[in-house]
């Protein structure tokens, strides 16, 4: 479905990506983990064609990422991407009005479920609830693939409970979603896979329960062990 074969992004002398190779196939949910500065904003910022490869291709089913992909695939950044002159409700209209798969009854009954009212303004909102807002617009997309970037940051727990409702009732079998976290533990029970970053290379990915069982380890204990390391490939496990 999502493709990235041999990508490296460089910014002058660091390179975020490093030889990035990877695929995502449909109908599962991903956990993209790894700690700041490993690559995974520029990874999901190079499949939502905000950013373009140095070198190495990135593409969705097939077909190299640029405007026609775009229609396929929604994105939500870490960054804030609303005016702070913004209510609520024109947050709704500016999707509407950009995004021909937008569902405005799925925004509203999002916000329902988030507790947050069409009528507050954006630069009102806490962090949490500024955060709720933008999950709450990016699934409200028909997109085929959803990439949240680090959607649980600045939540609080009774908040993440709600996101993490939400990703569940939003999936299906013809989507995906790729969600980056270091946060690993409240994702734990809705991925099917998961994706280690480790200074812009997969360094560990496969199925969640056959990484269980090959490493008798949980995923956030091998999270530990990895990004604990030096290189985080030290230890013998690695690799295998």
């Amino acid at each position: 479905m999502l493709q990235f074969e041999n990508i490296v992004k460089g910014y002058g002398s660091k390179k975020a990506l490093n030889g990035l190779n990877i695929s995502f196939e449909r109908g599962k949910v991903y956990a993209l983990v790894g700690p700041n500065g490993s690559g995974k904003s520029t990874m999901m910022k190079i499949a939502a064609g905000l950013v373009k490869p140095t070198t190495g291709r990135c593409t969705y089913e097939g077909v190299p990422i640029g405007p026609s992909t775009k229609s396929k695939i929604s994105y939500m950044s870490t960054e804030p991407f609303y005016y702070d002159y913004m209510k609520i409700r024109d947050v709704e209209k500016y999707y509407y009005d950009f995004y021909s798969d937008f569902s405005t009854d799925k925004f509203k009954d999002l916000l329902k479920f988030m507790e947050l009212e069409e009528d507050l303004k954006v630069k009102s909102l806490s962090s949490g609830m500024a955060a709720k807002l933008k999950i709450a617009a990016t699934l409200s997309r028909n997109a085929e693939m959803i990439m949240l970037d680090e959607p649980l940051n600045g939540i609080d727990l009774i908040g993440r409970d709600q996101i993490i409702n939400a990703v569940i009732k939003a999936t299906n079998p013809n989507s995906s979603f790729i969600i980056s976290s270091h946060l690993f533990d409240e994702l734990e029970t809705i991925v099917d896979n998961v994706v280690m970053i480790k200074k812009g290379a997969v360094a560990l990915e496969g199925e969640l329960e056959t990484i269980r069982e090959k490493h008798q380890k949980s995923i956030s204990d091998l999270y530990r062990e990895m990004y604990s390391t030096e290189d985080g490939l030290s230890s013998d496990i690695w690799g295998k």
